[in-house]
């Protein structure tokens, strides 16, 4: 089932930052570095170029992503005009603590003290921008939540001398193009969850993880992955974990649940959802038979994969 999700606040937080864009030197996009394509509203893009604005293309979240895939994101990103991208942790103050440098080198005119440097937080919703936004200001200003859409209104506050940062919501985009792209979203909550099947996101993810990453679920499920494909995966998890009904049959709800949850939290390992190989690969097939189907193994990159 293809996968879609634009609560209506969204309309009008749009609507907002684009306004708000007109006033801003530096946008700073936040995405997640396992999925950084999939995880990066278009529309973002459109804003920002409509205004030719600059872009800190903050990867954040590193941390839980293949180091090698990032690597690789960091080249992609690094040779676009306008953007400088940056892989970190919003968890991590030193990491946090580079932003503001990182911004005055992208808007060199505002180095001279005759006004602030005005930025602008953006990204889709739970990618770590409330994180960030109270790293940034050493003190909670942002609610934090494991769950996506947590922020709904736009606030500006002074990131210190010359500088101010404005915080807005999550933005989602109308339509998502790409089935896979719907499913790498909600298998790494980005995605309400009254909009997927905890089970069609699981299979999906493990189609991923039985290509790319099988000694991770060896070490982590004390299994021999080869054995299984994504459905046979998720019954196996739910054995190993326990996940009965009663009557005995297994809960694959409840084993899906468990399998995403140790993807989110780092449990599985160091993990990275697409590439610029797979990511290249995808678009191609889309332009040539139409919608993507729910394939995410279409390509494997073998410079990126453990």
């Amino acid at each position: 089932m293809p996968i879609q999700w634009f609560p209506g606040h969204m309309n009008s937080a749009r609507r907002k930052a684009a306004e708000t864009l007109a006033a801003i030197d530096v946008v700073i996009e936040v995405t997640d570095a396992r999925l950084p394509e999939a995880s990066s509203n278009p529309m973002i893009a459109e804003l920002r170029q409509f205004r030719n604005r600059p872009c800190l293309k903050l990867l954040n979240k590193s941390d839980l992503a293949d180091p090698e895939a990032t690597r690789a994101w960091m080249d992609f990103y690094n040779r676009q005009p306008g953007v400088k991208a940056v892989a970190l942790s919003a968890k991590k103050p030193a990491d946090v603590s580079r932003i503001p440098s990182l911004c005055r080198q992208l808007a060199p005119h505002r180095n001279d003290g005759t006004k602030p440097l005005r930025m602008i937080l953006m990204g889709i919703p739970n990618v770590g921008k409330s994180t960030l936004m109270n790293a940034l200001l050493k003190r909670k200003v942002a609610k934090v939540g494991d769950e996506p859409a947590v922020t709904k209104s736009q606030q500006t506050l002074d990131l210190g001398p010359g500088m101010t940062l404005t915080d807005t919501p999550g933005l989602m985009w109308p339509k998502i193009n790409h089935d896979s792209d719907g499913f790498m979203l909600a298998a790494s909550h980005a995605i309400g969850r009254n909009a997927v099947i905890d089970e069609e996101v699981a299979t999906f993810l493990g189609t991923i993880l039985l290509a790319r990453y099988p000694q991770l679920l060896a070490a982590r499920y004390r299994i021999d992955p080869s054995r299984f494909d994504a459905p046979a995966l998720l019954e196996e998890v739910g054995r190993r974990r326990g996940c009965l009904q009663k009557g005995g049959g297994l809960d694959l709800e409840k084993a899906a649940q468990i399998l995403l949850l140790d993807y989110r939290s780092g449990a599985l390992g160091q993990i990275s959802l697409e590439t610029p190989a797979t990511r290249e690969v995808m678009l191609a097939d889309a332009a040539a038979n139409g919608p993507t189907p729910v394939n995410p193994d279409l390509a494997v990159d073998d410079d990126t994969e453990e």
